[in-house]
């Protein structure tokens, strides 16, 4: 099993997220990440996806997907040809003793400090999932507040919302368009 990214564009109106994700869930998939962005187009919104399964069980979810009525593209993103980003927000406790040594973590990482008082730090860190993990695992010793972290959002480099060679050879029509998968 590995980590597949998929992108979506579907109609932005009520009720279309928890199609999408129910469709998903009732496969058996485990949704790592989900978010949910408009794009450009008001009318547009970008669903975003990190999944734990195999290509042909992916491929079909895919394809059934595809069918709904709000669904206008969807397509797998190589993670070696797209961007990744997740936005990190951490409350770390800090006090004089080890405030240096945070600040020192988060230069490293390019963190930014966006908060701070007698008892604690919060820092913002935005980067490719691995990175977020890194920066996580340097915090291990020391005692987190709070923490949030979005989840994935991606596009496909080299140009806007293109899909992969599998993508594109794999084009279908339905009553509602085409459909890249």
């Amino acid at each position: 099993m590995k980590k597949q990214v998929v992108s979506l564009l579907v109609d932005n109106h009520a009720g279309v997220l928890t199609r999408i994700s129910s469709l998903f869930g009732r496969r058996g998939f485990n949704i790592d990440s989900l978010t949910v962005s408009a794009t450009d187009d008001p009318a547009i919104s970008r669903i975003t996806l990190v999944v734990d399964d195999d290509d042909a069980l992916l491929a079909q979810v895919m394809l059934q997907t595809a069918r709904l009525e709000e669904t206008r593209r969807v397509f797998r993103l190589d993670t070696a040809r797209s961007l990744l980003r997740e936005l990190l927000l951490i409350k770390v406790a800090a006090d004089s003793a080890n405030r240096s040594e945070l600040r020192e973590i988060a230069g490293i990482y390019k963190a930014k400090i966006i908060d701070l008082s007698p008892q604690s730090m919060v820092l913002e860190l935005t980067g490719e999932p691995e990175k977020i993990d890194a920066f996580l695992k340097m915090f291990e010793s020391f005692h987190i507040l709070e923490m949030c972290r979005t989840g994935v959002t991606a596009l496909a480099r080299g140009g806007a919302e293109e899909p992969d060679e599998l993508s594109q050879t794999n084009a279908i029509t339905t009553p509602f368009g085409k459909r890249d998968f």
